[in-house]
């Protein structure tokens, strides 16, 4: 896993403080590959907040892109549909929390 134990408890802290207390984060994509290099910081939260908007989103991407130094894709899950990308997410990533 290329990120540290540092920016992985600041980036669960961030989402849950926007995207609710319950948020379940996990890291995946090439940031999960420890023999790759470079790229984006791909998270996958997902939220028991049915309400979550764009705004909010937006808003974390930003918090976490400070906190990591580089492009961040967030994807959240606040169940209203399911995404092929959520399961991908889920199944090849590494649960932070």
């Amino acid at each position: 896993m290329r990120i540290t134990p540092a920016q992985a408890e600041l980036a669960v802290s961030a989402i849950r403080t926007r995207l609710g207390a319950d948020a379940a984060v996990w890291l995946f994509g090439s940031r999960v590959d420890d023999a790759r290099r470079g790229g984006d910081v791909d998270l996958y939260a997902e939220t028991s907040l049915p309400g979550v908007l764009l705004r909010e989103t937006v808003r974390t991407k930003i918090v976490l892109e400070e906190i990591f130094g580089r492009s961040v894709d967030l994807v959240v899950n606040n169940h209203r549909k399911e995404r092929p990308i959520y399961q991908i997410a889920r199944e090849q990533g590494v649960k932070l929390a």
